[in-house]
């Protein structure tokens, strides 16, 4: 997810009954992922920190309904810029939890090869480090991170790297990369939940059946996401 862009806001309307769906192998070496949104549950911070720290209690992550903030938060811009900036910085990329199984995929995944990850941060530095506690077991030299500064330019990276097929919660850069010859999978969060012309998933799980991995246990992931709540 990218906050800083300029997109304008989206509806909560209700994601499409019959999503399509992808047929044949995926194959890992031409696969990326997202990460705020997808790997990290970025969201969950920032409402944390908008309730303990601007009182906004009624917040709940259900309410992000839209890319830009300030169309569905009700606060004052400048404090949406704060709660961004602190969501973002080191310290409090180091407390995001991550999804629940992304931890049991990508382990999966890395064991038949290089894990890419492409993200519209500015700095890669805190996402990477998060990326490598969250995932202990798993050489460094196997992880790559990319930070583009802008979701513009996620296929043009893409494109570079063979990226086929790529896990995204944005529905503009789905569909910015479909424009451009790369398969999105649409991974579901409140702020794309309409009508989308691409693959759909709820749940790591589920991306894990469509890659063809089966269903991952959820032990792991359970332990590494409380160790990442608890920073």
């Amino acid at each position: 997810m990218n906050w800083l862009s300029s997109a304008s806001g989206m509806s909560g309307c209700a994601p499409e009954t019959s999503p399509p769906s992808l047929t044949g192998y995926i194959d890992p070496k031409h696969l990326a992922f997202d990460i705020d949104g997808v790997v990290a549950d970025t969201m969950k911070v920032f409402v944390d920190l908008a309730r303990e720290r601007y009182g906004l209690r009624y917040l709940t992550k259900e309410h992000l309904t839209c890319y830009d903030l300030r169309r569905c938060v009700a606060a004052p811009a400048h404090v949406i810029d704060e709660l961004i900036c602190l969501t973002l910085d080191d310290e409090h990329t180091a407390k995001i939890p991550a999804m629940e199984g992304a931890a049991d995929v990508l382990e999966q995944l890395a064991e038949r090869g290089p894990l890419r990850f492409v993200t519209a941060r500015v700095w890669p530095e805190s996402i990477e480090r998060w990326l490598h506690a969250l995932l202990p077991q798993i050489d460094r030299r196997a992880i790559t991170v990319i930070a583009t500064g802008d979701p513009e330019r996620k296929h043009v990276i893409l494109q570079t790297m063979a990226v086929r097929h790529f896990v995204e919660d944005r529905l503009e850069t789905c569909h910015l990369l479909a424009r451009n010859g790369i398969q999105p999978i649409l991974f579901d969060q409140p702020w794309n939940r309409q009508p989308a012309p691409f693959p759909r998933v709820s749940t790591w799980y589920e991306l894990a059946e469509i890659l063809q991995l089966g269903r991952p246990t959820a032990s792991t992931s359970k332990s590494i996401v409380e160790r990442s709540s608890e920073g």
